[in-house]
């Protein structure tokens, strides 16, 4: 069958890889003048940045990205990061910030902060919530209602905010410990040797060997709808025919492109439900410095850091990714949808967490960027991710906005593919499972 793909962001070429390597004919369109997305490379100053994240796998290769992309052939060496993550905090038990020393502990020995008697009630929650997930509430209603102090707060706003670009208030408990239930299931995060581009051009190899087409600067302005099913779409003005149009620009961008009248009648509770959903925003500061500034590869949460959340440093285990004798490390922070319009404070107060997280080091920023409204780090924020369907039959999402449960980031775009190309194929008795 021919296939039809608006987008060609990692969950695009990820879908077309597959589709394309398992003998269907496919075409992808991008209105940029180069593939990727959130998820490519940019050269400056002969460092490599990245265009979204941050040149890291949450899950590593043994994770739904890593696992997805050996099942499409695309060769990609991914490094497992060692340690998986490390957490900063104050020297002073009793300092709410950096400003007098602090000292870093690892990710598995938070729960030594804890009294004795908390340790053990933590240990019996963490055990009896992954056999019964709360209800409802968020995980910072779930933290007040079950930890005292404000220890367990801060660090799953550090954790949410590095790995979902919210505050744990605006995360749903459920989905925090479907994450942490992934942790177990998929181990910790790992660095795309090459970065984000490297995982780009080998799903482009993918299906350009395959027979596969690439169409960038080409904009797509309709897709065409004929007895409520996708037929196909038009692109700079020429119309291509398809059996299946897969979109990777999320649920609400992909309903402006068609009549909505065409839809079902029982429809309108999907318009409604697009309509309310609340793309994730956040900031990344990259740094240069001639020493590492970490020394590892893995997460450094910073929870008693104003905006700072969580810091990488990649070129730890690629140096490829900076000018021979530098190191890029990259800080990214959430910023709530209130905050938006005083971006700028925003980045000025993450700035300032650097300076003091990394006070008495040499290092030189790079480039600020921010990620909202139509450039968000995620169009459908996690926890309210719809289905890969819609009501128009043959038409489908994946991408940043119909991420699997309990997926981070990449590794829940990956999962959502998984689940979209299963419902495709299942129609014609294939499974990729």
């Amino acid at each position: 069958m021919r296939v039809l793909v608006i987008g060609s962001g990692l969950g695009g070429l990820l879908s077309a890889a597959w589709l394309s390597r398992a003998g269907h004919e496919v075409d992808v369109f991008e209105r940029l003048p180069i593939t990727g997305g959130r998820f490519t490379n940019i050269d400056y100053k002969g460092f490599k940045l990245s265009t979204g994240a941050l040149h890291m796998i949450p899950h590593g290769p043994a994770g739904p990205l890593g696992t997805l992309l050996k099942d499409v052939g695309a060769n990609v060496k991914i490094v497992r990061a060692d340690p998986m993550a490390m957490i900063r905090v104050p020297k002073e038990q009793n300092s709410a910030d950096y400003t007098h020393g602090f000292h870093d502990i690892t990710f598995h020995d938070f729960r030594k902060l804890f009294s004795p008697l908390n340790r053990i009630k933590l240990a019996i929650l963490i055990t009896t919530t992954r056999i019964l997930p709360p209800k409802n509430g968020s995980m910072a209603q779930w933290c007040s209602r079950n930890l005292k102090g404000d220890w367990a707060l801060r660090i799953a706003d550090s954790f949410c905010g590095w790995a979902l670009s919210l505050k744990a208030e605006d995360v749903p408990a459920t989905e925090v410990f479907e994450i942490i239930e992934n942790m177990y299931r998929y181990s910790g995060s790992g660095i795309p040797v090459g970065g984000c581009k490297a995982v780009i051009d080998a799903l482009t190899d993918v299906i350009i060997s395959n027979g596969g087409k690439i169409h960038i600067s080409t904009e797509v302005t309709h897709i065409t709808i004929e007895n409520k099913k996708a037929v196909g779409i038009v692109a700079d003005g020429k119309e291509y025919h398809g059996r299946i149009v897969i979109s990777d620009i999320g649920h609400l961008e992909t309903s402006r492109l068609y009549d909505v009248n065409a839809l079902a009648i029982d429809a309108e509770r999907y318009l409604a439900s697009i309509r309310t959903l609340r793309p994730s925003a956040g900031v990344k500061i990259c740094l240069s410095s001639n020493e590492p500034l970490i020394g590892h590869a893995g997460v450094l949460l910073t929870p008693y850091a104003r905006r700072v959340n969580g810091i990488n440093e990649v070129t730890n285990i690629d140096p490829s990714l900076a000018p021979s004798g530098k190191h890029l490390t990259m800080a990214h922070q959430c910023v709530q949808w209130e905050k938006l319009g005083k971006l700028q404070e925003e980045i000025d107060l993450g700035l300032t967490d650097l300076s003091e997280i990394f006070a008495g080091r040499e290092y030189e920023v790079l480039l600020v960027q921010s990620y909202s409204g139509e450039w968000p780090v995620n169009r459908s924020s996690s926890g309210t991710d719809l289905t890969n369907r819609t009501p128009i039959e043959g038409l489908y999402i994946v991408g940043d906005g119909a991420k699997g449960k309990g997926g981070i980031e990449v590794d829940g775009i990956a999962l959502g593919v998984r689940n979209a190309m299963n419902d495709i194929l299942n129609s014609g008795k294939e499974s990729i499972d």
